[in-house]
């Protein structure tokens, strides 16, 4: 029997991408039929007007590369616009507070929505199956409901003090919110209730029948312009006429003989292949996993990728990366030298904000056809025009109000996120395929999960279910399953280490191992999802 694997955050989609597999659909077709059914039933997690970055390895028909459909600013926007009304900086770099919450909530603070055209670009050239049979899944799910699920309800639900919108005031800001999302009483809905959204099943129902083309310049895209230009949003019809996807080479890094295979930027690859190139310099094997000294050297890493990435990475088109330079191992082995001088990095934050609106599909198919994708809505706008069903992105959020920077506004400007869909290849052949959702977290989960595979030799699910810590501050964050005795050290040292009360914390990895020829997956326990084997054949 042939096997393939799907794993991903949500059951429900899950599912649905196996069935494909089941049906003789291969790798993309499962992935994107997936990434529709999560939109679905994760509404304000992804979305087809969301955006993401999407890695494609389809050895037999010659094709790998990477689809980024990064939100793009409206046309509309200046680079001074909101400076005015900075009141803080969230502490990984996800974004700013402004007064008024203008870029965080409402028709403002969404940007050019990439998703459905990549999802479209990739199902229609690489997949085997009919566009309207990759969605019709997604369609039944909007027409007869899904329900409420346990990371769903901590996420609706979380306190986090950042002053942002909190997620409950994003669900009510629109009429169709307010009857999906909440019961007649007013009252959120609960674990185990049913989100029913006709209107998201018509929609997808007109997308099955005529393709991208209807949302961003038919009949939906018109729709949604009438909408932002009543109510004061900067999207316009024009914005969507002229949003295109880019296909690039992927970016290419090695790690003690493996290499592996990233996104470009604006995408968080080039954070993953930074530190990578780093921990080459340290025996990580031998300071054993998650001991004080294997948390200091890694946190130390990641804290000086994260000050570069703050410094020098943003979307191409418009800033000047020093790719080759941030890539190089001469670049890397000095930091680590200064890492082993003591030398500790820092990274200064004006607030303390953090978000992991995003989620994650990996795919193995039995021909060897891999995908990994990560999609989002960012943070999301609460905004859903009347009709449509679907919540918008908010990823007017996340940029620099402050003129002048890497990230700084501007018209069809996509501003960094730490996305970076992954393959690992060992001797030429893919070895892993991992990815994750969790705001600037996803690179540093990632990372650790990576380590844990090639450092530690533990299989897909081991390596996503260990416990994780961060440094995207010069602060170091850890999860509450890592042992008081090992973190005390370090605050004796002078480090400042924030503990979170989550068990399961920074970032959900989902991914897929190939080892001597046979597959096992991983779905990160902090989440609701899972790893499902198809055997075909």
């Amino acid at each position: 029997m042939a096997q393939s694997l799907i794993s991903a955050p949500q059951p429900e989609a899950v599912e649905a991408g196996a069935r494909v597999l089941k049906q003789g659909g291969n790798a993309v077709d499962a992935a994107i039929t997936c990434a529709l059914v999560q939109g679905v039933v994760d509404p304000q997690m992804c979305g087809v007007a969301g955006f993401g970055s999407l890695q494609l390895y389809l050895p037999a028909a010659g094709h790998h590369y990477c689809i980024d459909f990064h939100g793009k600013a409206p046309g509309a926007v200046q680079d001074d616009m909101w400076q005015h009304l900075i009141e803080g900086e969230a502490p990984d770099g996800f974004g700013f507070i402004l007064r008024g919450q203008v870029n965080d909530v409402g028709y403002q603070s969404v940007t050019i929505p990439g998703s459905l055209k990549a999802y479209f670009q990739a199902q229609t050239q690489h997949g085997t199956m009919d566009w309207a049979d990759i969605v019709q899944p997604a369609i039944e799910w909007a027409r007869r409901g899904s329900i409420v699920r346990p990371q769903m309800v901590h996420f609706w639900n979380v306190e986090d003090g950042s002053g942002r919108a909190q997620t409950r005031d994003r669900l009510r800001f629109s009429e169709t919110g307010r009857r999906v999302y909440f019961n007649q009483d007013g009252s959120l809905k609960k674990l185990g209730q049913t989100l029913l959204n006709t209107d998201l099943a018509h929609c997808l129902t007109r997308i099955a029948e005529d393709g991208a083309d209807v949302f961003y310049q038919g009949e939906i895209a018109e729709h949604i312009a009438a909408d932002m230009a009543d109510h004061g949003g900067l999207l316009t019809l024009d914005d969507l006429k002229t949003y295109e996807t880019t296909a690039s080479e992927p970016l290419w890094g090695t790690y003690r003989g493996f290499k592996l295979s990233t996104n470009q930027p604006p995408g968080g690859g080039v954070m993953l292949v930074e530190m990578l190139n780093m921990l080459e310099h340290f025996d990580l094997q031998k300071m054993g996993h998650n001991s004080t000294d294997y948390i200091q050297v890694v946190t130390e890493v990641m804290k000086r990728a994260t000050s570069d990435k703050d410094k020098f990475v943003g979307d191409p088109t418009f800033v000047d990366v020093p790719l080759a330079r941030l890539c190089s191992k001469e670049h890397a082995a000095a930091m680590a030298a200064a890492i082993k001088r003591g030398e500790r990095g820092s990274v200064a934050r004006l607030n303390q904000v953090e978000s992991s609106k995003t989620t994650h599909v990996a795919v193995v198919d039995a021909a060897g056809n891999a995908v990994s994708m990560t999609h989002s809505l960012g943070m999301p706008s609460g905004v859903i025009t009347n009709g449509l069903g679907f919540m918008y992105n908010g990823c007017m959020g996340v940029f620099d109000p402050r003129p002048g920077n890497a990230d700084s506004l501007a018209p069809g400007k996509s501003r960094f996120s730490s996305l970076c869909p992954t393959i690992v290849f060992e001797e030429d052949k893919p070895c892993l395929v991992v990815g994750a959702p969790g705001g600037t977290q996803i690179a540093m989960g990632i990372l650790q999960s990576i380590l844990n595979v090639i450092d530690h030799d533990m299989d897909m699910q081991q390596a996503v279910s260990a416990p994780r810590f961060s440094a995207t501050s010069s602060a170091i964050d850890v999860s509450n399953r890592i042992p008081r005795d090992t973190t005390l050290p370090l605050e004796q040292a002078g480090y400042e280490v924030r503990r979170s009360p989550q068990s399961f914390a920074f970032s959900l990895v989902h991914g897929i191992q190939i080892r001597d020829g046979k597959m096992n997956g991983g779905a990160d326990p902090g989440g609701d999802g899972m790893a499902m084997m198809v055997e075909t054949g």
